[in-house]
């Protein structure tokens, strides 16, 4: 597991992405002052600060099977410990994240957003046509702090990687700070620990049994279709997921792809209007109001009619 891209690390949390020369820069000890390790420690402070990844490429989940059982999941697990609702992720913001990196102002966005644009042909050029269908099958965990589906290992996910890889050398020979040494595993995260501050004083580990039932559970496939450049501290949207700067659309046209996307929120706000009617009718004052209600209706009607019938109105 240690190979693991991100293990220690949250899309949402401050973490260090070092540049690769200082990777694998030995550490050399040597006698100092207090003062001197003082400014070494606020010299290193700026330098971390400076390498916080604060934008990440998304490969977005947008197959409501998907959603739904890793809802069930959820439920499944927030049955057995409630406190652990606090770190289920948003069924909106579910993606695999294809690369991270650390934008500083608008002119290094603006060289992301053309460096996502410029990786669109390479893309194509790897699919050569092809669909990848990611299929997500069984749950694993890091470290037993964050719960995530994993992508089934096939020719499709081996596509996804050399995308990966691809994405990475074209951002980073544009001057941007992206990735790291690790190998790229994809995953979709659906729960962890860091969402929480006061979530992390309570539990310290997820227990691995709130979950055996879908350990081995097909959770339903993925169509490639498109890859966004989104920012993970600024205001997500509406429907949970991530602010996005830019995108890339394959196999189908951009049209058809916003259309999709609309007809899912679509769903997804009505879905959501469903619970609450569903919740509504689940407390019995309002079941006996409703009742009522029905009652008076059809009394009102009946005596209505029988009012008729006695005048002999033609509307009896």
């Amino acid at each position: 597991m240690a190979e693991m891209p991100f293990v220690d690390t949250d899309i949402e949390d401050e973490f260090v992405m070092h540049a690769t020369s200082e990777i694998n820069i030995k550490k050399k000890r040597k006698r100092t002052t207090g003062r001197e390790i003082e400014e070494g420690s606020e010299r290193k402070k700026k330098k971390k600060k400076q390498y916080q990844p604060n934008y990440f490429v998304s490969l977005p989940i947008t197959n409501p099977e998907i959603t739904g059982n890793i809802q069930a999941v959820q439920d499944a697990v927030t049955q057995k410990d409630q406190r652990l609702s606090k770190a289920m992720v948003h069924a909106g913001s579910l993606h695999v994240t294809m690369l991270v990196m650390h934008l500083s102002n608008k002119e290094e966005i603006s060289i992301a957003v053309g460096a996502l644009s410029d990786s669109k042909d390479f893309v194509e050029d790897l699919l050569k046509g092809k669909t990848v269908d990611l299929s997500f099958q069984g749950i694993d965990h890091f470290k037993n702090e964050v719960g995530f589906v994993k992508l089934a290992e096939n020719d499709h996910t081996a596509i996804l990687t050399k995308i990966a890889e691809t994405m990475k050398k074209i951002f980073q020979e544009k001057g941007i700070l992206a990735g790291d040494e690790r190998a790229f595993k994809p995953h979709l995260t659906f729960m962890k620990l860091s969402k929480s501050a006061q979530l992390r004083k309570q539990v310290k580990r997820i227990d691995s049994s709130l979950y055996e039932d879908f350990k081995s559970h097909y959770f339903g496939d993925e169509i490639l279709h498109r890859l966004d450049l989104c920012s993970m501290l600024k205001k997500k949207q509406p429907n949970g997921y991530y602010y996005c700067e830019s995108s890339i659309v394959f196999g189908k046209s951009h049209e058809a792809d916003l259309v999709k996307e609309a007809l899912r929120r679509e769903t997804q706000a009505l879905l959501s209007r469903l619970n609450q009617i569903k919740e509504l009718l689940s407390s019995s004052d309002i079941r006996m109001k409703i009742s009522r209600e029905l009652f008076e209706d059809r009394h009102n009607s009946d005596s209505k009619r029988k009012s008729c019938i006695d005048s002999g109105s033609p509307n009896a």
